[in-house]
């Protein structure tokens, strides 16, 4: 007859107080036991009975300094007696899924994963035996627990049993045992999720690595990288329906693993990124958002990693595995790949590392598909591109000659921008190019030699160009403006034709390109304001520009318009820290032709609204005179002065004037201006005295 169930568990208590009490040797004991427990084969019930066995004689077995070894009692009896229990019971939990209808499938696994426990003590008893040292760790505990587990041929229990092997053993024990542990990853069932385990596995050998840097040649010496790729390839090609999320998601463990292990080892960072490259080769661009987030996961640890972009950039796989993505994330990778640059400081100093760079980032400056950029997010664009015009900046090498490689490098992949981007990206690369010609300064370009060498006049031509592709977009005021910016560092360079080519460049552009009366108001005010500071021209050069630019000014739509930038002329005949310059009469003429045209504004108003407006361009003017008389010009006098004060006060009293109380205080504070210089005595004062005090 069978003994009851209850009867059993008695047993177990009597066995275990019977090697409690030495009178038997505790192997036979033990071994009794186990046979005795092979009598309840409900799979339930079983595993209940062999967890109570284990439980009880734990701290009963013939371990490494325990009162039970010796008189024929051995470590290895102990471990015999666990691992048979073990087995025996992942038999009977494997059993569990036939254990009931088939209906019944899901809550049978689910009863399944709330008993895995007692299945998974064992393993954990075997861990806490002091006797399993290394040696009979790898020569009998873990060879005979995954010959079970693989021979059970259930993925629950597989996943289980491997993911408690990783945890309970030691980190040591895995390292030196890694090559039996990895082969048996591609021998469980295909629906095992052995990505997973395989991560927990190289995540446990990184934590090891970084608590113990003194074990890292041990990885070395037993090539972990090495057995961990190749056990990933060789699960990958076992697993023929594994997605391409799971194989990537494997890729970036290993990778972690490596910058965590190896971060000297670029070779075995390069190696994975091959590897990922090669799984995905064949296949269309990547649309599994899944899959896409892994390899930006994949592309993105390096950076983290390294921190310097330059590191990265040696990578020779790591654009090959960006060409996988689609244009959005490409972008995406791409705008990461430039906050790391500007996040870390990274100055990138080379011409072949920009040309990689770009190649990495060119899903920013060029369209990778036929996405027009009118499709886009206005203010998303103006934020990538804002985002590359920064990184421009962070390109420099003190070598003028590699500066000079960097920035035609840089032209190069900016002007196949499109229309639309170059003119976010062409004014820094303009702003670089004047940084290294200002480097340069002093030399002429004539140096003989079969490679020219970076100079001014070369770069300046290499500028002209740029621009030039900017004015066709069109984008004409800015084009005016980076053409003034080069005519200014030509000037500082003494490249008198270098700096008149400049100039008329922005006249022709602003003669026909800027239409808009305000954009041309602000266009003449930049030629004049540039012009007065250029010290490089001949008298016929200067005569001609200055002679342009009086001649735009009074041409402008608007008669006040007209009359600033006439009087703004006036400084382009008198130069305080130029000799020569200083043509008193031509400052004059202007001053008194913007008054004219001042007279017709009020005029022309006076007719059109019935008022003459108010009378801040007199008041205007009045200061330009002054600043002239304190600069020393002959040609204004105390009394033009003193008529033009009487002008304006005549003009303030007219019934047809518009009151205004700015132009008022404006007036009031430059007569109190006179007043103040006049009572300041010395030079000044006597300058100003002739001009009498106005009520």
């Amino acid at each position: 007859m069978r003994s009851p169930p209850t009867s059993r568990y008695l047993l177990c208590t009597v066995g275990s107080v019977y090697i409690k009490s030495k009178e038997a040797p505790a192997k036979d004991i033990l071994k009794d036991l186990v046979e005795m427990c092979r009598g309840v084969q409900h799979p339930t019930r079983g595993l209940f009975l062999r967890s109570y066995l284990a439980q009880i004689t734990r701290d009963k077995l013939p371990d490494l300094g325990s009162e039970y070894e010796g008189e024929g009692d051995t470590v290895m009896d102990a471990v015999d007696f666990v691992l048979q229990n073990f087995t025996e019971m992942n038999k009977l939990w494997v059993r569990m899924q036939h254990h009931g209808p088939v209906r019944l499938k899901e809550k049978l696994e689910k009863e399944r994963s709330e008993l895995r426990d007692l299945v998974g003590k064992n393993l954990h008893v075997l861990s806490q035996i002091e006797g399993v040292d290394l040696e009979m760790y790898k020569d009998v505990v873990l060879p005979r627990v995954l010959e079970q587990v693989v021979n059970c041929k259930d993925e629950i229990a597989q996943y289980y049993l491997m993911d408690c092997i990783i945890q309970v053993f030691p980190d040591e024990y895995h390292l030196q045992t890694l090559e039996t542990l990895l082969g048996a990853c591609p021998q469980l069932q295909p629906a095992v999720d052995v990505k997973t385990v395989l991560s927990r596995l190289m995540d446990r050998l990184s934590n090891y690595a970084d608590s113990s840097p003194e074990v890292l040649p041990d990885f070395l010496q037993v090539e972990a990288f090495a057995k961990l790729s190749s056990a990933i390839g060789k699960v990958i090609d076992a697993q023929i329906d594994m997605p391409v999320v799971g194989a990537i998601s494997l890729y970036v463990s290993l990778l972690t693993f490596t910058l965590r292990v190896h971060p000297d080892r670029l070779d075995y960072v390069d190696q994975v990124l091959g590897a990922c490259v090669k799984k995905l080769s064949g296949k269309a661009k990547l649309e599994d958002s899944k899959a896409t987030k892994q390899v930006v996961a994949l592309l993105s640890a390096p950076l983290e990693k390294y921190t310097d972009i330059v590191t990265v950039l040696t990578l020779s796989n790591y654009p090959r595995v960006m060409d996988h993505l689609d244009a959005e994330t490409n972008k995406i990778m791409a705008k990461i790949i430039i906050e790391s640059i500007m996040k870390n400081d990274t100055c990138v100093s080379t011409a072949d590392k920009v040309e990689v760079l770009f190649e990495l980032i060119k899903g920013l400056i060029k369209d990778l598909d036929e996405t027009a950029t009118d499709e886009l997010d206005e203010e998303d664009f103006k934020e990538e591109q804002n985002s590359v015009a920064r990184l421009i900046h962070m390109l420099y090498n003190d070598e003028p000659e590699e500066m000079l490689k960097i920035i035609c490098t840089v032209r190069k992949h900016i002007m196949a921008g499109g229309p639309k981007r170059i003119t976010f990206t062409v004014p820094p690369l303009v702003f670089s190019a004047l940084k290294l010609v200002r480097r340069l300064q002093g030399q002429d370009g004539d140096m003989a030699g079969e490679e020219v060498p970076a100079t001014p006049k070369k770069i300046f031509q290499l500028m002209n160009e740029t621009i030039e592709a900017l004015s066709s977009v069109p984008s004409s005021e800015l084009a005016l403006r980076l053409y003034l910016q080069c005519a200014e560092a030509a000037n500082d360079c003494d490249l008198e034709p270098i700096a008149y080519e400049f100039f008329t460049q922005a006249f022709v552009l602003y003669e026909e390109e800027v239409a808009d009366s305000k954009a041309q108001v602000t266009a003449i005010h930049l030629i004049i304001g540039t012009l007065q500071k250029m010290t490089v021209f001949g008298v016929e050069n200067r005569d001609t520009l200055t002679h342009k630019a009086t001649g735009y000014s009074a041409k402008l739509l608007k008669k006040p318009d007209q009359c600033r930038a006439v009087y703004a002329c006036s400084h382009l005949f008198w130069v305080d820290d130029q000799d020569g310059i200083k043509d008193g009469e031509r400052v004059l003429l202007c001053l008194k032709r913007s008054l004219r045209i001042a007279n017709a504004a009020q005029q022309q108003a006076n007719v059109t609204r019935g008022s003459s407006g108010p009378v801040t361009l007199f008041v205007e003017i009045l200061n330009k005179y002054l600043y002239f008389f304190e600069k020393g010009n002959p040609q204004i006098t105390p009394g033009a002065i003193q008529s033009l004060i009487e002008l304006i006060k005549t003009e303030m009293q007219s019934d047809t004037t518009t009151p205004d109380s700015a132009s008022d205080a404006f007036f009031t504070s430059t007569l109190r201006y006179v007043q103040f210089q006049r009572q300041k005595g010395g030079l000044m004062g006597e300058k100003y005295n002739p001009i009498k005090e106005v009520a």
